[in-house]
């Protein structure tokens, strides 16, 4: 019989699959053994708004980057597991070394993060020696060392307004962040090639017809779509942005361009308002992120029981990933973001 608590098929699992591939008892409340866990291991799960329900449902916290970042360096707590993806669970290693950072799922990557290859990103920064460099959050430990400061789509504009207006910038990964913050602010950033799948599948027509149908509806989007889409949006923010802006709004109804995941929270916070996904290029007309979909319940418990799959990170890195992540919290406190 397989030991399952040998450390080294459990790590061979991993190495294999990415994440603790065990039966579970189907008749577990996972809900349950959860709590226990975190209350025995002194654990917290932080949550992406992307995730499932189910997740945001047992998370301690939810929230965007920023606001995940800022709980991460804060917690008390030994073990950090991190629903999200990868860059995520990344941050709050570098952020939090002495603490034990688990991600449910190793293959909970990022289209936007895998866009900016560490070793190209440098080159091309090679080309501008005189530019500072931004990085929106959603990058590699590698991209993060190779930055003066971090970003989210939350205080990326405040960010970018707090140096000087000659100061030249290189902005990356994100090319419609990007593109969006250089038009609010006037800027004329060098921009990297990136984007994130999500939020570039959104179809204009599609969207148009909508608006047809819904006329009392607003439409609101994240920055990290297209200009075309932007243009038609009644308000643009981060993720938080946006739950908030459905929150206060006048409208009852509103078409939601962001991962699919924030209505969940849209619907608890305001339960008599209508929220309806944005459509996309899909044959399913859906606009899920198919990483954040890879963490579950079930992968949850797993990594909690077990305290698999670990981030481990090189020191050298670690500590250069981390002076820009602190420089964009030097500013986020002092903007009060």
């Amino acid at each position: 019989m397989v030991d399952i608590n040998n450390t080294n098929f459990q790590n061979k699992i991993i190495s294999e699959k990415g994440f603790l591939d065990f039966n579970i008892d189907i008749t577990l409340d996972l809900f349950l053994e959860i709590n226990k866990l975190k209350k025995e291991k002194n654990a917290i799960i932080l949550a992406h708004y992307y995730q499932e329900p189910d997740i945001q449902d047992i998370a301690d916290y939810i929230g965007d980057s920023l606001g995940l970042s800022q709980k991460a360096l804060t917690t008390n707590a030994d073990i950090i597991v991190f629903a999200g993806v990868h860059f995520m669970a990344e941050t709050a290693k570098i952020i939090n070394p002495t603490k034990k950072v688990l991600l449910p799922d190793l293959n909970a990557g990022c289209s936007l993060s895998d866009s900016a290859p560490p070793d190209k990103f440098k080159l091309f920064c090679d080309k501008y020696p005189n530019h500072l460099v931004i990085s929106y959050i959603n990058c590699s430990a590698g991209i993060k060392a190779l930055s003066d400061i971090i970003c989210t789509s939350s205080n990326a504009q405040k960010i970018v307004e707090s140096l000087p207006i000659d100061q030249p910038i290189i902005f990356a990964p994100d090319k419609n962040l990007g593109a969006y913050i250089n038009k609010i602010t006037g800027r004329n950033m060098v921009l990297w090639n990136g984007a994130c799948m999500v939020h570039e599948i959104f179809n204009l027509q599609k969207i148009t017809k909508l608006k047809i149908r819904h006329p009392k509806a607003k439409f609101i989007a994240h920055p990290e779509c297209e200009e075309s889409i932007l243009a038609l949006a009644d308000y643009i923010g981060s993720t938080t942005g946006l739950l908030k802006y459905s929150q206060v709004d006048s409208s009852t109804e509103f078409i939601v361009a962001t991962e699919s995941g924030i209505l969940h929270q849209m619907q608890k916070n305001s339960p008599t308002k209508t929220f309806i996904p944005a459509p996309s290029n899909n044959h399913c007309a859906c606009n899920d992120c198919s990483y954040m979909k890879l963490n579950t319940l079930e992968k949850i418990y797993l990594c909690m029981k077990y305290e698999l799959p670990e981030i481990i990170l090189e020191e050298n890195l670690r500590l250069a990933a981390k002076k820009p992540i602190d420089r964009m919290l030097e500013i986020s406190a002092q903007y009060g973001l």
